[in-house]
């Protein structure tokens, strides 16, 4: 799945990204709305993790919903 998809459907996707992420507040959730730039950089700030680390993580999440 590529991030357009989730971006588009970012109501229908935010529950599923509460599941992976649970720390990210419905606040954080309404800032990302949907932009993929945000939502790492939301990550990071969350996480503390760092910028590829983010990346690669949310790389996974993605091809996970394709199965």
């Amino acid at each position: 799945m590529d991030w357009n998809r989730v971006e588009g459907n970012w109501k229908q996707f935010k529950g599923k990204v509460r599941e992976k992420w649970a720390e990210l507040t419905d606040d954080d959730l309404a800032r990302m709305d949907g932009k993929r730039e945000q939502f790492e950089g939301v990550l990071q700030e969350r996480y503390g993790e760092g910028r590829d680390r983010i990346r690669e993580e949310v790389d996974a999440w993605l091809k996970t919903l394709n199965s």
